[in-house]
């Protein structure tokens, strides 16, 4: 693994922005960054595909656990919330994706940050526009990327009507831009896919409706479970016979408090960090992360202190693994599952220690099993 140094194409923006990607620059600052991308090896690529699938195996176990113990509340739900967890657990309603966010410097195990299991962004990204990159920069390259064609198969399997609707809170181009692709894999695999606003999901005593007063009978929500609930009409998600998705046992993995249960089951296991849920056990350094936290708001870890809007809530002390350090960029790499298996990667980099929604995303290659013309792409860094 290394991070190579690279001039960007002229017209990546041009290229980026044709493609539907609103949110390559944030603020006049580059997100979509092409100085910069990651070579790896084919082994290094299966090391990453393994330690997904394990800690997926490990997350699912886990989850059973709660679910047989009735010991959810403990990761910071509510008595419906964990009682809608339990239900969607015992139906065993399908996963679409999630990600998990991992330290590794290309030596020694992978070891899991947090598992973004309800509403993880960065998917496009993931999956079109590094693609699009690599076909350009490198033809002759790999990348771990099945993402798209994986989504595409996915939707027919997940055992939905016909009709699924798509919904996100307004205001946030990453969040629209998620939503728009996920919807466009769904159009693909041959679903109606109509978009509407959190806000125009209406409850008519029966069932939940749209403006048009058509029947939500699925909907995927880029929308938190846990704000979800908060909303008028989130009591009556559990009479409804709505399919949501990620579906609600999805919740338990996404609480911060799950990394604590995952070190409690499976102690000193190799792609796990000592986690607890009270400060001081972890026997070195540790991060402070709110249960419910997200882009690295109200984290308290060595000499770091962010601020944000989870301040209030309880938290997880998980042992501090300073991200590797290339070049003063510090990557975290997402490798994505869709329908419960690994299907890719995506990195992340920020000049600090801490990833947060403004962090870079760069792209990554690895040497395919042909000879290659154009790499290595770039300079060492």
């Amino acid at each position: 693994m290394r991070r190579e140094v690279l001039a960007p194409r002229p017209d990546r923006l041009e290229r980026v922005r044709r493609m539907g990607f609103a949110f390559a620059e944030i603020e006049g600052e580059p997100y979509w960054d092409e100085s910069a991308c990651y070579a790896f090896t084919a082994p290094e690529i299966d090391v990453l595909e393994a330690a997904t699938a394990e800690l997926e195996r490990l997350t699912r176990l886990a989850v059973a656990h709660l679910v047989r113990e009735d010991t959810g509340r403990a990761l910071g739900l509510g008595a419906a919330a964990w009682a809608l967890a339990k239900q969607s657990w015992a139906r065993q309603e399908p996963s679409l994706y999630g990600r998990m966010d991992l330290r590794w410097d290309g030596s020694g195990p992978p070891k899991l940050l947090e598992y973004n299991a309800d509403t993880p962004t960065a998917l496009f990204e993931a999956a079109v526009v590094q693609w699009e990159w690599l076909q350009c920069v490198a033809p002759a390259a790999d990348q771990f990327n099945g993402l798209h064609e994986a989504l595409i198969a996915a939707w027919p399997r997940l055992g939905l009507p016909g009709r699924v609707h798509f919904a996100c809170a307004g205001g946030s181009a990453e969040d629209q831009g998620t939503l728009d692709y996920l919807r466009d894999t769904a159009l693909q695999a041959g679903l109606e896919a109509p978009a509407l606003g959190m806000a125009d999901i209406g409850w008519n005593g029966r069932d939940f409706r749209d403006r048009a007063e058509a029947p939500i009978a699925a909907i995927f929500k880029l929308y938190p479970w846990d704000w979800l609930l908060a909303e008028p009409f989130g009591a009556h998600v559990a009479g409804a016979m709505t399919r949501w998705l990620e579906p609600a046992w999805r919740m338990l993995p996404s609480s911060k408090a799950f990394l604590a249960l995952l070190w409690a089951l499976f102690p000193d296991h190799p792609n796990l960090l000592p986690a607890y849920l009270e400060p001081g056990r972890c026997g070195g350094p540790e991060i402070g992360k709110p249960f419910w936290g997200r882009e690295g708001a109200n984290i308290i870890a060595p000499g770091v202190s962010t601020t944000g809007p989870y301040g209030g809530q309880p938290k997880v002390w998980q042992a501090y693994a300073e991200l590797p350090c290339f070049a003063g960029r510090y990557p975290v790499l997402g490798t994505w599952l869709v329908a419960g298996e690994p299907r890719g990667l995506g990195i992340r980099e920020d000049a600090t220690p801490v990833t947060r929604d403004t962090s870079r995303f760069v792209p990554h290659y690895f040497p395919a099993a042909v000879p290659l013309a154009a790499v290595p792409l770039g300079n060492p860094a």
